[in-house]
């Protein structure tokens, strides 16, 4: 999936396809940058991080990192329950236009 032909050419995304969600972190230098690679597979509740690298410590030039909350934790979340909604329930799944990012959900 493009976002170059997404809008003209959308897709439906499917329990079962794995996709590999590629961050940028670029460094405050302006020059340096850290890509990490993830590779998640759908679920039928959301998706679950198949990768099997350990980046739990990965960390730059030994530095640990914190939060306002404290130490920035190092264990991932391999299971996205990020779908469910405030009651805990899962959302009937509506379908959206991503060109005017109307997405709905239904109790």
């Amino acid at each position: 999936f493009s976002r170059l032909v997404s809008l003209d050419h959308p897709e439906v995304i499917e329990e079962g396809m794995v996709f590999a969600l590629e961050t940028f972190w670029p460094a405050s230098d302006g020059w340096s940058a850290a890509r990490i690679e993830e590779q998640l597979v759908v679920t039928k509740d959301g998706c679950e991080v198949i990768t099997r690298f350990p980046a739990e410590e990965l960390l730059v030039a030994g530095v640990r990192y914190y939060t306002v909350t404290g130490p920035l934790s190092t264990t991932r979340e391999t299971q996205s329950h990020l779908n469910l909604l405030a009651s805990g329930h899962q959302p009937e799944m509506v379908a959206s236009d991503a060109r005017t990012n109307n997405s709905r959900t239904q109790e």
